[in-house]
């Protein structure tokens, strides 16, 4: 038996930088947190792939990204089936990758099952099966470009204490990207400036530069959006933003303490978590010079 944990993820820094082959290009900052889904998987002698959990037995096979990525990797490795269960606990539909994140995770444990499937096939899989999936294998600070699937590892020298605001609502993530076409805006930097924070670790810069393009069309569709936004304003926090299409804001907190803080003091709609930004366990693996020294990796 294998288990595996699903990290989130929100997005720093999100700009789209224009359209390629009927897709949305972008340029994004992400980094994993501390919320995550728990996977368990076990061989099964059939071929057959059985999972649970996670509402499963609800979701179209069509639509469950965890159940595809098991079914293509035995496909593609000719390896027998496996029974798979899910603990979520990442928000469906809330911008987190929730969804990328299990197809990932389910990717990792089938490696870890069959050994079999180099990191650069299992790479090319999840980024067949999402955008932000390939990243999701590994997490930790990256830079994404493209429709996600060009990675580029950022590291940083300390972590960040977020509070998220969770909505009731959901944001549907296409007609995010429709609507984005009719409120289109600029990349004026935002990314560049969230690298030079984070390299710099200068959490009120970062704070002043997060940003995501996709905040205004989320607004649009659903109103709650605002309303978290204006929530987590209400605490002046170093940075609010949207993760992803939303629905979940997050607050940027110079420490965890001030987000317990906040979470103790709130009296919206919203659930609130308390969170972390969490590095991949293999550091040098994420490596960039830029950001951290050889002596510095290994320190930690």
């Amino acid at each position: 038996m294998i288990q595996v944990k699903a990290h989130a993820k929100v997005n720093l820094s999100l700009n789209i930088t224009g359209v390629k082959d009927g897709y949305h290009q972008l340029k994004s900052v992400v980094a994993s947190i501390d919320l995550a889904d728990t996977i368990v998987l076990s061989k099964r002698k059939l071929s057959r792939i059985a999972m649970h959990g996670m509402g499963s037995e609800r979701i179209p096979p069509e639509k469950n990204n965890a159940l595809k990525a098991a079914e293509l990797y035995s496909e593609t490795f000719g390896t027998e089936g496996a029974e798979i269960t899910v603990y979520k606990d990442i928000p469906m539909g809330g911008g987190l990758g929730g969804s990328s994140a299990d197809a990932a995770g389910v990717l990792k444990g089938m490696q870890k099952l069959y050994k079999k499937g180099t990191d650069e096939e299992i790479k090319a899989l999840a980024d067949s099966l999402g955008s932000d999936t390939g990243y999701l294998l590994k997490g930790g600070y990256a830079l994404l470009e493209g429709r996600g699937e060009i990675v580029t590892p950022v590291s940083a020298k300390q972590p960040l204490s977020l509070l998220l605001f969770l909505p009731e609502g959901e944001v549907s993530t296409p007609q995010c990207y429709r609507a984005y076409d009719d409120m289109p805006d600029r990349d004026d930097g935002q990314t560049e400036r969230v690298l030079d924070a984070l390299a710099k670790g200068d959490l009120k810069g970062l704070g002043e530069n997060l940003y995501n393009s996709l905040t205004k069309p989320a607004l649009s569709l659903n109103p709650q959006v605002a309303e978290a936004i204006e929530e987590a304003k209400s605490f002046a926090p170093l940075g609010v933003s949207l993760s992803g299409s939303g629905s979940t804001v997050f607050a940027l907190f110079e420490n965890r303490e001030f987000c317990e803080w906040a979470k103790s003091r709130y009296r919206g709609k919203c659930r609130l978590v308390v969170t972390k930004t969490v590095l991949p366990k293999d550091r040098k693996a994420w490596r960039n010079p830029f950001f951290l020294s050889e002596d510095e990796i290994k320190s930690e």
